[in-house]
């Protein structure tokens, strides 16, 4: 059985296929139930653009597990530099890391190295996408038609990347099963509310069931 772990901010734990995935693992935040030194395991760490409340403490755990790192060609270079394993890829198809099927897909944000992206896990058990850090656009609706997502990991808490509405908006252009808010109330300046954030997608995609999940939780598959 599969899973959705959250660890505060953007950051996630997912085991799908048999593979353990980290993504965007800053769990230095201040709602992380997780420090890397109770990492025992990793398989793979996708980083979806290069900011440190995202890249956050990739580094430290691929150190410690062995686990690759995937990214945009510039982030997994830069990583390779320092002796990590790392797999570079860009926006386009899926590759095949270890087993597991992987894109990345637009995001409309920015990035210290290479470009910013979301992030599709095409898993047998699940499909799911990580939306990284994005503005709105509607380039998603695509991929939507393609991959049919289960579940969507979704920045909503507004004046770095989308608010609630907005978060609502996108989510209805590609209709996941289950939306999952995130990247709300690490501080003061992200505003957006997960109750808003349910109140807009019950308006623009009903279709789509709204799980909030607190630091820790599971949503089992």
């Amino acid at each position: 059985m599969g899973y959705i772990r959250f660890l505060g901010h953007s950051a996630f734990e997912v085991e799908v296929d048999g593979k353990r995935i980290y993504i965007d693992p800053w769990l230095g935040n201040p709602d992380s139930p997780l420090k890397v030194s109770d990492v025992d395991r990793a398989d793979i760490i996708v980083v979806t653009h290069f900011h440190g409340d995202h890249a956050g403490d990739a580094e430290e755990i691929a150190k410690k597990t062995g686990a690759k790192i995937v990214a945009v060609y510039e982030i997994a270079s830069y990583y390779e530099k320092k002796g990590l394993k790392a797999v570079g890829m860009n926006i386009g198809g899926p590759a095949d890391v270890d087993g597991v099927k992987i894109l990345f897909t637009p995001a409309a944000h920015s990035s210290e190295i290479g470009v910013p992206t979301g992030v599709i896990i095409l898993g047998r058990e699940a499909v799911i996408y990580h939306a990284g850090d994005t503005g709105l656009f509607s380039g998603m609706e695509l991929y939507g038609r393609l991959y049919k997502i289960d579940y969507a990991l979704v920045p909503i808490g507004g004046h770095f990347t989308m608010d609630p509405e907005q978060a609502a908006l996108f989510v209805s252009t590609f209709k996941p099963r289950v939306a999952v808010p995130m990247h709300y109330g690490t501080f003061p300046v992200l505003y957006g509310s997960p109750d808003k954030f349910r109140e807009y997608v019950r308006k623009y995609s009903p279709g789509t069931h709204v799980v909030v999940l607190r630091p820790g939780e599971k949503l089992e598959f």
